[in-house]
């Protein structure tokens, strides 16, 4: 575990790249695809106007870590990756398994979550759909490094945090911006900007993290919420207290695409290439693709996407995965990512079934 300064005026600034991704639209909508039988499909890459946005909740910090103290040291597991000073309690998983690491199938509480209500009002109070999420916690003198969420599960999610335990040094760096996220408020983030953790306190930072594709309510808290960088003005968030109600909140059961639509996989390569730097290879990658993306319409259109289909997308996934890893050697993206591996955590290991990871967050 890297030691970390003790004072916050010694923290070292993020190395940035000097291109800055575009400003965004909270959401991103394809409005225009038409299914064959006239049905309209919108497909939504979830993008914030903002590194940080606090939404108008408060929580009772207070009574959500007596819960979380009550759980005591057995549910908490190492982090996934085995990250030096983070460790993780799952509260919604796969079939309320806190063994299953799995991003595909429905999405359950955990026991643990099962054994503390307030808990459990907080996610039915964020007026979202949950994806799988847990409490995060971050050890004294230790870090999240500087990182991205790339990967198919979060292009298309938010993450949602709520302190529980932390300490006014606590510092998260999301693109240019810095916050120290308060105990009992409630924000999200861009994880498409680079960002990171530091701990430089000698307790450990306990959050809520809840992935979530949102809802209409959530939605509309989004909207009422407010940026980082407008802090001060005339807004105050709404008191959430305990409540005797029992809370209900719905859950994902539908996460990845049997074969991925010809609009998804659109939107997701407009995202890439609305990101992407100048590069001399730019246009024939944009060639490439275009025909790529023809080919696929073609095929979905002829077998749609049941299970048994996908052996007929597979050569041309195939080739076009050849041809852009010769393309796209030293394409950058503007959040210092490698296109190709953005590309291939984003649209081919789910185009045609998960075939690989998509990578994993860490804060």
């Amino acid at each position: 575990m890297r030691k970390l300064p003790r004072s916050s005026a010694e923290w070292p600034r993020s190395p940035r790249s000097s291109a800055r991704p575009a400003p965004r639209s909270i959401a991103k909508p394809d409005t225009n695809a038409q299914h064959q039988d006239g049905r309209t499909f919108r497909t939504i890459i979830v993008k914030l106007s903002a590194p940080f946005i606090q939404l108008p909740l408060h929580f009772d910090a207070a009574v959500l870590a007596d819960e979380v103290h009550a759980l005591g040291e057995a549910p908490w597991k190492p982090h996934p990756q085995g990250f030096a000073g983070n460790s993780m309690l799952p509260l919604v998983a796969v079939d309320g398994d806190p063994d299953n690491e799995a991003f595909a199938g429905p999405m359950a509480p955990t026991p643990a979550l099962a054994a503390c209500p307030y808990l459990q009002q907080v996610f039915a109070a964020v007026g979202a759909t949950i994806g799988r999420s847990r409490l995060m916690r971050l050890s004294g003198q230790a870090e999240v490094t500087r990182h991205v969420d790339q990967g198919y599960y979060w292009v298309e999610r938010v993450r949602i945090h709520v302190p529980i335990v932390t300490q006014p040094t606590v510092r998260f760096d999301c693109g240019d911006e810095t916050v120290n996220m308060a105990a009992g408020e409630c924000w999200i983030f861009d994880t498409w900007r680079q960002h990171r953790v530091l701990n430089d306190a000698d307790r450990p930072r306990i959050h809520l993290v809840i992935d979530t594709v949102g809802g209409s309510r959530f939605w509309d808290l989004v909207a009422a919420g407010r940026a980082s960088a407008h802090k001060g003005g005339p807004w105050q968030a709404v008191p959430m207290p305990p409540s005797s109600v029992a809370p209900v909140f719905p859950c994902e059961t539908v996460n990845v695409p049997v074969v991925m639509s010809p609009w998804e996989m659109r939107a997701h390569f407009d995202l890439l290439f609305a990101d992407t730097l100048p590069h001399p290879a730019l246009p024939r990658l944009r060639m490439l693709t275009s025909r790529f993306q023809h080919a696929w319409r073609g095929l979905w259109f002829r077998y749609g996407d049941a299970i048994e289909t996908r052996s007929h997308y597979a050569p041309v996934l195939k080739a076009y995965i050849e041809e852009a890893r010769v393309l796209a050697q030293g394409v950058m993206l503007a959040n210092e990512i490698r296109w190709l591996n953005a590309m291939m955590t984003m649209v081919a290991r789910f185009a045609a079934g998960e075939l690989g990871g998509g990578g994993r967050p860490m804060a």
